[in-house]
């Protein structure tokens, strides 16, 4: 199969379009037929080695983690999918290794969920990860409630929007921080847009003189110290970014994969709650252009690689 691969860690220079073998299908998995798989920032941070204490690399690393497409192929235990299922998934191991930038992905049916048919596959590729980590900061983490203030750091990134939108979906008013250029986009998706940069602290206080009642850190530094000056006493912190939220009393959170999680996403976005903004799309060989372009930090939404397909 075609795949994007990586044999050692580095820039995006080290990604390879080129062949690589078949994935084979344990029976607890299926063999995924992928249409589209979203760049996440994570992609681009272990390519360069940076989880590599915690993540081992089993090289040649196929990266990526997010994927929709199409099943051909249910492992001999599997009886949730079958051939020709449109699936989601954030499909990711213990290991660096057999990732979604490819043609097939060898997908283990707890990564998985059915594809909302309101979806696109572009825009069904970038649910799963960002969905899953502002589903499960927001509700497992912050236990956001009916009425509560958040604040979320980057609200126009692929993690900020969705949670955005699942807080305002949970009762919660929102205050979001952005360049001025997304602040419509913020709007749309039902929060209130600041504009980042010096002074960010007074103009939250200006929309929540008594503090926030939780604030969700995607960016790390200064937004992080800002999210903890701004809480109330009796506030909840979480940060996906930066591991210095423990001296701030915050909790520090890594999205895992969860299959009923997943399912609930994928029914908000078919009920139209939720959605997924793609920002640029690329082919599957221009991979490394794609990544680039997320290592800049100033997408609205999601960035997307697109497989050649033939039914």
């Amino acid at each position: 199969m075609k795949a994007i691969s990586y044999s050692r860690y580095g820039g995006a220079d080290v990604l390879e379009y080129g062949e690589r073998p078949d994935p084979k299908v344990g029976p607890d998995s299926v063999l995924v037929k992928v249409r589209a798989a979203a760049v996440n920032p994570v992609d681009w941070k272990a390519r360069e080695g940076h989880l590599q204490s915690g993540l081992e690399a089993v090289f040649p690393v196929i990266p990526g983690w997010d994927v929709s497409g199409v099943v051909v192929q249910p492992g001999i235990a599997v009886d949730e999918f079958a051939v020709g299922d449109e699936v989601i998934g954030y499909v990711r191991e213990d290991f660096l290794s057999r990732g979604t930038f490819a043609e097939y992905v060898a997908a283990p049916v707890r990564t998985l969920a059915r594809k909302p048919l309101s979806l696109s596959f572009e825009a069904a590729a970038g649910l799963p990860l960002a969905g899953l980590t502002a589903y499960q900061v927001l509700h497992r983490t912050l236990r956001i409630q009916d009425g509560d203030t958040v604040l979320v750091h980057a609200a126009a990134g692929g993690v900020g929007s969705l949670a955005v939108q699942l807080a305002r979906h949970a009762g919660a008013r929102v205050i979001g921080t952005a360049s001025e250029r997304n602040h419509e986009h913020i709007r749309q998706l039902g929060g209130e847009a600041v504009e980042y940069g010096e002074g960010l602290a007074d103009r939250i206080r200006a929309l929540a003189p008594d503090g926030v009642d939780a604030a969700f850190d995607t960016v790390g530094g200064e937004a992080l110290r800002v999210s903890a000056d701004v809480l109330k006493p009796e506030g909840r912190l979480a940060s996906i970014a930066d591991g210095e939220v423990f001296s701030y009393g915050g909790r520090y959170a890594f999205v895992r994969p969860d299959a009923a999680d997943l399912t609930q996403l994928a029914g908000l976005a078919e009920q139209g709650i939720v959605s997924v903004h793609v920002d640029r799309v690329f082919p599957l060989e221009q991979a490394a252009d794609a990544q680039r372009l997320n290592e800049e930090g100033r997408t609205r939404g999601k960035i997307v690689v697109t497989v050649p397909w033939d039914n």
